[in-house]
């Protein structure tokens, strides 16, 4: 991308082969993306020209559409066109299994003082500001996508699937096949997940744009095993009291992994995911990466990949597919196929998030959510819906 555009994401896997989807989703969709953008772009202009820095032109004030929404517009067609690109790759993938696997993603492009942000599933962006009394806060960007938020649970029950919390766990709301007690999805949007994608389950991302002030210091992406020990505010203090930029999101993830022994010392560690990115653009002096502005920091338990897992690990040989815990350890997976063909997913709204959800937005973050409940184990004759 041109210099002025810096693109992060975190991508969260679950299901059996949860780690190979989001490592996939990591390695392909900013590709997408830039080519969506091209694309977009190209078709928009005319002309074939690049207009990423989106610089004010005369002829662009005249028209009725300013140059600052035309860019807010090629980049929302853009998010929208690659998050659907990806879903329809991994769908026909020939050597991975989305069935019941499948991986957030939120994902951020810092254009000059624009922010744009594009999101599924229950990954989170939080941004580290100044107030007038110059203190730090913490700025919640996205919103977890989960089945409870009244407009996710429309679309669900909307296309038949169903959404209930269970007994044991009253206050995590899960996806549900109409025909069966599963997979129990805790999220309402994902890529992969195919055999929901019939029943409300998209990879539509949410949208949104803001402007950047010179008090915005930095943004912290990260998966949910973070969200699920600190709160937000704890993590803009851990990140803003780090010794150094490049150690910030190490320290992070240290630290919500003291929280996980703390808080759930009999549960296993879920994977956490980290990007530091500061919105200066500049690391410690002392850093090999100064121009680069951000710093990254994973933690996995043992048994599971992670989407953060450091480049090195695409030279390798595949790793042997072993369980991921988000599936919990007393149902046996059985096989199944690569499902039946789907029609093409929900075009729901694309608007920023409505004022209904702000109540939704799960701030505290510190109930531990297993994202993926069982595996279903369909019969060869299925009930038809």
């Amino acid at each position: 991308m041109p210099e002025d555009v810096t693109f992060c994401g975190v991508f969260d896997g679950h299901g059996p082969h949860g780690h190979l989807v989001a490592r996939k989703v990591r390695d392909a969709l900013p590709l997408k993306l830039l080519s969506s953008m091209d694309s977009c772009q190209s078709r928009q202009n005319g002309s074939g020209q690049t207009c990423f820095k989106g610089s004010l032109k005369a002829a662009d004030l005249e028209k009725d559409v300013s140059a600052e929404e035309r860019l807010i517009s090629l980049w929302r067609e853009a998010f929208m066109k690659s998050y659907k690109a990806m879903d329809k790759e991994l769908r026909s993938h020939p050597n991975l299994d989305c069935f019941c696997s499948g991986s957030t993603a939120v994902t951020i492009v810092k254009q000059g003082s624009n922010l744009f942000m594009g999101y599924i599933g229950d990954s989170r962006a939080v941004m580290g500001s100044k107030d007038n009394n110059d203190s730090m806060v913490a700025i919640q960007l996205t919103v977890d996508l989960k089945p409870d938020l009244p407009r996710e649970a429309e679309r669900i029950k909307r296309c038949k699937g169903r959404v209930f919390a269970l007994q044991d766990e009253p206050e995590v709301c899960r996806v549900w096949l109409p025909f069966d007690d599963a997979p129990g999805l805790a999220m309402a949007r994902a890529f992969g997940d195919f055999c929901l994608k019939e029943y409300g389950v998209i990879s539509m991302p949410e949208f949104s744009h803001r402007l950047l002030t010179e008090k915005d210091q930095f943004i912290v992406l990260a998966s949910d095993g973070v969200w699920d020990v600190l709160s937000n505010e704890e993590v803009v203090e851990i990140v803003s009291s780090a010794p150094s930029r490049s150690s910030a999101a190490r320290m992070l993830v240290d630290s919500a992994a003291r929280e996980w022994k703390l808080k759930y010392p009999t549960s296993k560690m879920d994977d956490c995911a980290v990007v530091c990115f500061f919105l200066d653009g500049k690391m410690d002096s002392e850093s090999d990466y100064e121009e680069q502005g951000f710093s990254s920091a994973t933690i996995q338990s043992y048994h599971s990949g992670n989407a953060g897992e450091s480049d090195d690990s695409c030279h390798r040989s595949e790793p042997s597919l072993q369980r991921n815990f988000t599936v919990r350890p007393s149902e046996e997976c059985e096989g199944f196929g690569n499902g039946r063909p789907h029609p093409e997913e929900f075009e729901g709204n694309e608007d920023t998030v409505a004022g209904e959800d702000q109540n939704w937005l799960g701030l505290e973050g510190v109930t531990r959510v297993n994202s993926l409940i069982q595996l279903p184990r369909f019969s060869e004759e299925r009930p038809n819906p």
